[in-house]
């Protein structure tokens, strides 16, 4: 058979394959009709919180096709949570169609798959922290470049100190669907609301979507002037200690829903309302 028949019938086989493998629900309709009469008013709040961030994150520039992923507790369900639908882009993400899935693996409502490494690590905050209901994970340019770095993140803005005694390192395996792994991220996360993935990326969490949003917005920020800083080749100045430390307790008495992450979250929704309220659908 010549080469380029070959090479065709081939890749027509490894399409049905992974078609199979996916299922069918891979098919069904990213705007699919609303679940809100289906859940609690509180579900409802957090399903359409949780939406406007995946949107928020286009806006910014922090997708990464359809691999990363933003979790949030079920209210009334500890052992629940929601996630984007394996295979769609966050653009097109709504309140309705977020999955619902359970810690082990399983999805209570919705009609796609879950993405296995998001569920590992998205439990494995909500496992270890029960003041935490959010968990949002990222592959961005700057986050990924930052986590490649031996010297971790750099105090050289005033986002980065606000942050800096609140971020942990995991050294990231291979593959993180497996109990270890998890084990290990939620060890290694310990009291803290960020944490960089080694060679992989970015992690924040938060007791509400305020909280964790603008942590992440920071540590993203943080990372973009460190990349644009090195790159410069010029030599960098670093704030006092003592100006370190004052950054980092002003970062403490306005983390936990402050007054700025409110003022912050509530004008980024405004703004998404003007433009596009699909996401509450």
């Amino acid at each position: 058979m010549p080469r380029a028949r070959l090479v065709a019938r081939r890749v027509r086989l490894f399409s049905r394959v992974r078609f199979f493998r996916a299922g069918p629900t891979m098919s069904t309709p990213a705007h699919k009709l609303s679940v809100q009469d289906e859940v609690t008013p509180a579900e409802w709040e957090v399903r359409t919180q949780l939406a406007a961030a995946y949107r928020l994150c286009v806006r910014y520039g922090w997708t990464d096709l359809i691999f990363t992923h933003l979790a949030a507790r079920v209210p009334g369900a500890p052992d629940q949570y929601l996630i984007n639908p394996y295979g769609l882009l966050f653009e097109e993400i709504t309140a309705s169609n977020l999955i619902k899935v359970d810690f082990d693996g399983n999805v209570v409502l919705g009609d796609y798959p879950v993405n296995h490494a998001g569920h590992a690590i998205h439990t494995s905050v909500f496992r270890n922290r029960a003041d935490l209901n959010f968990s949002l994970h990222t592959h961005t340019r700057a986050g990924i470049a930052v986590s490649t770095m031996q010297c971790g993140l750099l105090p050289l803005c005033q986002q980065a100190n606000q942050i800096m005694g609140n971020i942990a390192y995991h050294e990231y395996g291979l593959s993180v669907a497996t109990e270890e792994e998890c084990a290990r991220i939620g060890r290694d996360l310990a009291d803290k609301h960020a944490m960089i993935l080694l060679n992989h990326g970015l992690l924040v969490c938060g007791s509400n979507i305020p909280e964790a949003f603008l942590l992440l917005y920071n540590l993203e920020l943080a990372c973009k002037v460190q990349i644009d800083a090195l790159a410069s080749g010029q030599a960098l100045h670093e704030p006092k200690p003592d100006d370190q430390a004052s950054l980092a307790r002003y970062g403490r008495l306005t983390d936990e829903s402050g007054p700025q992450d409110l003022m912050a979250w509530a004008a980024m929704i405004r703004s998404l309302d003007a433009n596009d309220p699909s996401y509450k659908t």
